[in-house]
């Protein structure tokens, strides 16, 4: 006889494994635990040996959802096809279809295309790249396959990077994004790329330009400030230095003691280093060979010039001479380390250096022929001289001096 709703909801259970059965191989199980749970009982292929089917537990399964189930796999059964063996099918091609996903979703691909291009870039490139897609982006769209990632999707994760005011960086993390998708579809893993279709959709970024002082007056009281900064000596080296170099502050801070040459009054960066690709060497000046010669007892016997105070291995955070500016009580919105060469830049071309001498120790890419033209070794005799007049002119606006530019010779 067929059960009720109401026989199936008062079942109790007994010392032993009861069975109540409904009809056709479908009966409810309830074990001396008080569980209940359906079964389908049926044999395959026909007079083979018997087998089990569980259809679920009650009351999530109810009377007639465990019927509906045992019909299906009647159905089955009538097309030849084992209910249980059916089941196990669909189990593993979720866990395939999963399994697929989750190796082609987006932060997979765009650490894939990370891994495979990263190596050619400078660390400090590369890692403001992969911070920005583990801030920024992974947290929202990184486990979505980056087939399927459409471009509202995306612009929700761009619109975030907008909200808190850093738009140039929204314009960085779209771009860095349509590599990535542009990389998925020559793999095969994508067939669009969702990024081209937001052109327009984000405000443009302003430019913007490094703080800096360029009034002499005002750059020698920053210089006197400089020599009376009473922190940690590494990092008051690398304050005195940075003006007197206007190399790049990571290309500051990273300095290895063996890439310079005291005797000779050089630092020549590998290429790997450099922004451009390009070796690069700075001629250095009398000033700026007594400050390294001073630092070297204390750090010389490491690898880096601007050691971590943490640990000798690693060099000075990034934040360190921006921090120590702070502490002179110049704001970020008055001066940086990058501001630097921006003060460089600006007074040795009003001194009336060759530019091209300029614009190579400032490590500018060349952006035509002419420029390229000339390189370093043919500049090299007038950057010497040029770096050693601008020691000897930021000296003078130390002691005090009115600051008038002096053409050069």
């Amino acid at each position: 006889m067929a059960l009720t709703d109401v026989q199936v909801r008062n079942a109790k259970p007994g010392p032993k494994r009861r069975r109540l059965w409904d009809g056709h191989g479908l009966y409810l199980e309830i074990p001396p635990s008080g569980s209940k749970r359906w079964r389908f009982k049926y044999r395959f292929p026909k007079g083979g040996k018997e087998k089990l089917l569980s259809l679920g537990i009650y009351p999530a399964v109810s009377l007639k959802q465990a019927r509906e189930k045992r019909e299906e796999a009647k159905e089955l059964l009538a097309t030849g096809i084992d209910p249980s063996a059916h089941r196990q099918a669909l189990k593993q091609a979720a866990a395939r279809t999963y399994a697929e996903r989750a190796a082609n979703s987006f932060e997979v691909v765009a650490r894939e295309w990370f891994a495979r291009y990263s190596g050619s870039w400078v660390e400090s490139h590369a890692s403001r790249i992969l911070r920005r897609f583990e801030r920024d982006l992974f947290p929202w769209i990184g486990s979505r396959p980056v087939a399927e990632i459409t471009p509202p999707e995306l612009l929700a994760s761009l619109r975030r990077i907008e909200d808190r005011g850093a738009v140039e960086t929204a314009h960085r993390a779209k771009s860095d994004c349509g590599q990535v998708f542009r990389y998925a579809i020559a793999t095969g893993r994508a067939e669009r790329d969702p990024s081209q279709d937001l052109r327009g959709a984000l405000p443009p970024a302003i430019p913007s330009h490094h703080p800096s002082i360029t009034d002499p007056a005002a750059l020698g009281a920053l210089l006197r400030a400089i020599d009376g900064y009473d922190g940690y000596l590494v990092t008051k080296c690398a304050l005195r230095l940075a003006p007197l170099l206007f190399v790049r502050p990571g290309e500051l801070r990273r300095a290895f003691w063996a890439e310079i040459n005291l005797p000779a009054g050089e630092w020549r960066i590998p290429a790997v280093r450099m922004k451009a690709r390009e070796t690069h060497l700075v001629p250095l000046a009398r000033q700026a060979k007594g400050i390294l010669a001073e630092l070297h007892p204390l750090t010389g016997s490491g690898p880096y010039v601007f050691p971590s105070v943490r640990s000798s291995s690693r060099p000075m955070s990034e934040n360190t001479v921006n921090g120590a500016l702070r502490r002179l009580g110049y704001g970020k919105d008055e001066m940086t380390g990058h501001g630097f060469r921006s003060i460089a830049s600006t007074l040795l071309n009003e001194q009336g250096w060759h530019r091209d001498a300029i614009e190579r120790q400032l490590a500018h890419a060349e952006r035509n022929g002419v420029r390229a033209a000339y390189n370093y070794a043919e500049h090299l005799p007038e950057r010497r001289k040029m770096m050693q007049a601008w020691a000897d002119y930021l000296d003078q606006l130390k002691a005090g001096a009115s600051g008038k530019a002096t053409a050069a010779a």
